[in-house]
């Protein structure tokens, strides 16, 4: 198998594009995103083993599953494990079958004598074809790590005793901590690098503050298609949910615009219906009605412009420019809304 790895700096030319048909994973038209929309175009026309990573929340299986819907396998199956949902005898089993003498890897060999050796019934051979996608790929026990890469490394398997040239493509998913599970020796060098010759990192949100406003309300609109009414988000509200920094990624930003959409019922959602659906770092208050209207708005517009400078580290100009007003403004709003402004700076 000849090395096609691909790296950021192979796409810096990439156009951005505004929206993303696909996986809403790689929706926006950020620098770091238009470069990942670039790799997986490009791993699409390719049949090599494809290693994604991403944090803990990251959408891996939607871009697993896009990268295989635009490749020449399209029509064949999308075959999908958990490696860290079954002990090491049931991932055995899920991947190469329930034969007694193969769940080894020990059984009699014939006279195509390395091909390593799976049933029917197993994934590997449902997949045929088609793509095998291996999630968390980094939990696979040592010997079921051994058996793959000696099917990544032939590119074919013996099912049922008859050789078949035909193979599935191997992608897998993994934390960004992979690298230094290899150097650990935690993980097999060998499965790593056939496994990693097409190579895509998936960057946090931090990275793409920007995409948050477009993930948003493209994840409202998948809410829609799910049978709730179509609805919008006012600017003010994007520009509070694209100031957090969603530590949790897609994953967290996804439960949030659920829970707006199943405790609103508006058509357009404004900053005071995203405000109560947020899991802050900290402990949320128990909501108690109380006050007027015009004194709830001011504590929610307080809370929005705290996050925003939050997001900013505090810095004036910066926080002023994403709120679309002027610096004398914000200072004059920070006093008023009695937000410290010993924390500001220029």
């Amino acid at each position: 198998m000849t090395p096609d790895t691909l790296t950021f700096a192979d796409a810096r030319s990439a156009r951005p594009a505004s929206t993303w048909s696909g996986a809403v994973e790689l929706v926006g038209r950020s620098h770091a995103i238009s470069r990942v929309q670039e790799l997986l175009r490009r791993a699409a026309g390719s049949d090599a083993c494809t290693l994604i990573t991403g944090e803990p929340g990251s959408a891996v299986e939607s871009v697993a599953r896009e990268l295989h819907g635009r490749s020449r396998r399209a029509d064949a199956a999308f075959v999908m494990i958990d490696c860290s949902a079954a002990d090491s005898g049931g991932v055995d089993r899920l991947l190469f079958g329930s034969a007694p003498d193969l769940t080894t890897g020990s059984g009699p060999r014939n006279e195509a004598a390395d091909l390593e050796p799976v049933t029917r019934d197993s994934s590997v051979a449902a997949a045929v074809g088609g793509t095998l996608f291996l999630q968390d790929v980094s939990e696979l026990p040592a010997s079921t790590q051994a058996r793959l890469a000696r099917i990544a490394r032939d590119g074919e398997v013996r099912i049922d005793g008859a050789a078949v040239a035909t193979m599935c493509r191997l992608v897998a998913s993994a934390s960004p901590g992979l690298d230094a599970d290899v150097h650990a020796h935690r993980f097999r060098g060998d499965l790593y690098r056939r496994l990693s010759a097409t190579r895509i990192d998936l960057p946090p949100l931090r990275d793409r503050a920007e995409d948050v406003p477009l993930l948003a309300q493209r994840l409202l609109d998948d809410c829609a298609a799910a049978g709730a009414p179509a609805r919008s988000f006012t600017q003010t509200a994007l520009a509070l949910l694209g100031a957090l920094t969603w530590p949790g990624n897609v994953a967290e930003l996804r439960d949030a615009i659920h829970r707006v959409a199943a405790e609103t019922d508006v058509a357009v959602i404004q900053v005071e219906h995203v405000l109560p659906a947020l899991r802050l770092l900290r402990a949320p208050a128990p909501f108690v009605p109380s006050g007027n209207l015009r004194e709830a708005r001011l504590r929610f517009e307080r809370e929005y412009i705290a996050a925003v400078l939050q997001h900013h580290g505090w810095r004036m100009a910066d926080a002023a420019q994403t709120l679309g007003i002027q610096r004398p403004n914000l200072y004059r709003k920070a006093r008023q809304l009695g937000i410290p402004l010993a924390r500001l700076s220029e």
